[in-house]
């Protein structure tokens, strides 16, 4: 079997609470999604948190929650509540949206 064929890409929904607006969050999702070549989005909830859709190889978006469990260094991160799904063919760049 060729090893991309196992490769399993997939999208992840995640919700992230704590101390995460105003601390240049939704910039360090976007950096980190884009160094690690991941597709999707980042935005502000009303509520304070923070919402992303990141969609890539599974591998690689658990290398990006492990750095949004920490975040940037004003961010606090209380919690991360991830709900994983087939790949939806969702934008192939990852972007802050409002």
């Amino acid at each position: 079997m060729n090893p991309a064929e196992l490769v399993e890409v997939v999208t992840a929904q995640v919700v992230v609470s704590g101390r995460v607006q105003g601390v240049c969050y939704r910039a360090f999702t976007q950096e980190a999604a884009i160094e690690l070549g991941l597709g999707g989005w980042v935005r502000n909830l009303p509520e304070g948190g923070v919402h992303a859709e990141i969609e890539g190889p599974r591998k690689k978006i658990e290398k990006l929650l492990d750095r949004l469990r920490v975040g940037p260094p004003r961010a606090v991160v209380t919690d991360l509540k991830i709900t994983w799904k087939a790949a939806t063919g969702g934008p192939p760049r990852f972007s802050i949206v409002d």
